[in-house]
């Protein structure tokens, strides 16, 4: 686990057969009132929650989990560590009303990587219907480990991508929107769109980043002026559907 600032903590992604996403830690270990930001792929969570506590951390400190869309590779484990932790699920409302309703596509995407992952999983019909606690629409502000972060609406790789921003610390925790290297999330699943990708990726432009903290891949730290603006630029011709 890395300390990216104080109160901002950075647990890699561990890739296997699906790509594991990046984990986040919200809020000083000693507060005892933390916030996850995604958990990542399915049989990843027990690697996770045994991190924490070789840091210290007790699965009973985390207070929620905030998960920045549906796809496999970053709630796949979410009952493992439920199990553990006792926190609260925080997603966006239109993500959070499917996965209720039993709507497992949003998790997978296509059918094929559904079946793929039913089969090689051993994944039962109902595991990912899921509850929540607490439903986000975007434009929030959410005071968390004793800073405030607003709350983004970032459709188009997902229905309700969500991003974090903390404009004191200018530091951007993206989801699968936009990565290091000018790359940006897919927009071939189920629920993706290449035009709100697109109004996304300018909307963010707006944002003084400093730090970018993705879902995969590299952080970036020093995040260069106007890189995400030059990242919407690059990908605009290929976003007009």
């Amino acid at each position: 686990m890395e300390k990216i600032i104080e109160g901002v903590y950075f647990i890699p992604g561990q890739d296997g057969l699906i790509p594991d996403a990046h984990v986040y830690l919200l809020g000083l270990p000693s507060s005892r009132d933390l916030t996850l930001i995604d958990v990542g792929v399915i049989g990843k969570g027990q690697k996770k929650i045994d991190l924490l506590k070789k840091h210290g951390i007790e699965p009973g400190d985390i207070k929620r989990i905030i998960l920045t869309h549906a796809h496999m590779d970053h709630i796949g484990c979410i009952n493992e560590v439920l199990k553990e932790t006792q926190a609260e699920l925080w997603m966006h409302v239109k993500e959070a009303d499917l996965l209720e309703q039993g709507q497992e596509l949003i998790v997978f995407g296509q059918e094929m990587i559904k079946e793929m992952c039913h089969n090689h999983y051993n994944i039962k019909p109902g595991d990912y219907t899921l509850t929540f606690d607490k439903k986000l629409e975007g434009n929030e502000y959410l005071e968390i480990g004793g800073m405030i972060w607003e709350v983004l609406h970032v459709p188009g790789h997902s229905l309700g991508s969500l991003a974090l921003y903390n404009p004191v610390n200018k530091i951007l925790i993206a989801g699968d929107v936009v990565y290091a290297d000018y790359s940006i999330g897919r927009f071939d699943f189920f629920g993706s769109s290449a035009q709100e990708l697109k109004s996304t990726l300018q909307s963010l432009s707006s944002l003084d980043v400093n730090i970018l903290l993705p879902g995969h891949n590299q952080i970036m730290m020093d995040v260069p002026r106007g890189y995400l603006r030059e990242t919407a630029k690059r990908w605009e011709p290929f976003l007009r559907g």
